[in-house]
């Protein structure tokens, strides 16, 4: 059986943006199209309204594109639970106020049992600080942690090397 993957709206945006100038976000597309190209079939993925609405704003036609990536993706639904947990998120200090959306990605994975939310989002998400403190309280009401992780953190292993 396939492991699921969560994709994030950082995602479908490095995949389809136009190339950057920046060093860094260059690198961050070619790390997403490489791993979209070589492996995602090896996973089931999610995503979610939160996601479709935000790949929805912005130029229409970067948008357009954004959509139409997403639109093979089933999505997850927002529960009571996945409402609760998010806030709980919220709640406890993990993430400002502000990053309402941020916790209801996590949310998601957390309580629909996803094996990796995909993100390049370090701030809120994929933040080393942030991790462990959401793998607790995942631990604490009973539910298994997401591996949340970038791309190049999911590329799996190569036959030669």
């Amino acid at each position: 059986m396939k492991k699921t993957v969560y994709i994030e709206t950082s995602i479908v945006s490095y995949l389809t943006a136009r190339p950057s100038s920046n060093l860094l976000a260059a690198a961050w597309q070619k790390i997403t199209i490489d791993w979209w190209d070589t492996q995602q079939n090896r996973f089931c993925l999610y995503t979610s309204d939160i996601v479709i609405e935000e790949a929805g704003k912005g130029n229409p036609k970067a948008s357009e594109l954004r959509i139409s990536i997403l639109s093979e993706i089933p999505i997850l639904e927002i529960t009571d639970s996945v409402l609760a947990f998010s806030k709980l998120i919220i709640k406890k200090g993990v993430l400002p106020q502000k990053a309402i959306d941020d916790s209801l990605h996590i949310a998601l994975s957390v309580i629909h049992g996803i094996d990796y939310l995909l993100t390049w989002n370090c701030r809120h998400i994929a933040n080393a600080e942030i991790k462990p403190i959401i793998r607790k309280l995942c631990e604490d009401i009973g539910y298994s942690y997401p591996e949340i992780c970038t791309p190049i953190e999911l590329m799996g292993v190569y036959q030669n090397g």
